[in-house]
């Protein structure tokens, strides 16, 4: 199992500003729990998301000395991929691609080729720099914005992504809900047709159901889930109301009942949870661009 958390997720969409020693000591809390991988942070125009402004500062800042995750951080285009590529901290690179004509157009403003293109660039240098693409597909399970949604449209994406050499791509619903059923059916799909891609589940939930979507992924064979401390996240970008993400702690609680061991720190674990308390939900508001009104939920994945 491979648990992925993202303080990423949970700043993005904050409207008060954290100052940078806060983000600093809240992530070094969670580098020192042991996760597979923490999304530290993102490379986006700081007029678009404020609250990842700082993200390179943040990087170089970190205590990497006693280090078992790897990093990661989000790109939305070519430009964030040249800066992040550069970063010797970094170990993997995550974008957000999607079918979604309306998701890419809202959060990236650009289209479904020209996002192709981007993957191309990241996949180039990710080559060249020994680094992981990890290409998410957002949108997964269906959209808000009245596109036609179909199983086949997925599996034609993802296996775009894997002929290009993408061979991790964790699927997202966003602002949609889903239901056991369809994560049985996408997951039974794509893990048959494309056996060379690992698949992973990047879960935004209202805070219930959680358990039986997971089980459902578990036994198609996912064993890379997303997480994110006390379940936030928030979009700035988005001009639909939003879920929340699925929470580490019931992701932990999970694993646990299936028997799987990951070898989390508790103790450090429990010190980012009252960072983020203090730090994070102290702010109370998140962050919104004129004309995207929302309600706390969903990431740029």
């Amino acid at each position: 199992m491979k648990l992925i958390e993202s303080p990423r997720e949970g700043m993005q969409g904050l409207e008060g500003i954290i100052p940078t020693d806060q983000k600093v000591e809240y992530i070094n809390a969670i580098l020192k729990a042991d996760f597979d991988t923490v999304e530290t942070g993102s490379s986006v125009s700081p007029r678009s998301v404020p609250q990842m402004g700082d993200s390179l500062e943040v990087l170089s800042r970190l205590d990497l000395s006693l280090k078992k995750s790897k990093l990661m951080m989000l790109v939305v285009n070519k430009k964030g991929i040249d800066l992040v590529a550069e970063r010797d901290e970094i170990d993997c690179i995550s974008y957000p691609h999607s079918f979604s004509a309306g998701f890419l157009k809202r959060n990236m403003n650009t289209t479904y080729e020209e996002s192709l293109a981007t993957v191309d660039h990241l996949m180039n240098l990710c080559s060249k720099r020994n680094k992981t693409a990890v290409v998410y597909i957002s949108m997964a399970f269906g959209n808000p914005y009245g596109e036609e949604w179909l199983p086949e449209t997925l599996l034609d994406t993802a296996d775009r992504l894997q002929k290009m050499g993408v061979r991790t791509i964790p699927l997202s619903n966003v602002s949609v809900t889903v239901d056991k059923g369809t994560i049985s059916q996408v997951f039974s799909m794509l893990t048959h047709d494309l056996p060379c891609v690992e698949f992973g589940l990047h879960l935004h939930n209202s805070g219930s159901g959680w358990f039986d979507i997971l089980d459902a992924a578990y036994k198609e064979g996912i064993r890379r889930f997303d997480c994110v401390v006390e379940g936030l996240g928030g979009c700035p970008l988005a001009n639909k109301t939003m879920l929340g993400n699925l929470n580490t702690r019931d992701l932990l609680n999970f694993c646990s009942q299936k028997g799987v061991d990951l070898g989390i720190r508790n103790e450090d674990l429990l010190k980012a949870e009252t960072l983020a308390k203090k730090h994070l939900i102290s702010t109370g508001k998140f962050h919104t661009l004129p004309g995207h009104e929302r309600t706390q939920g969903s990431a740029l994945a």
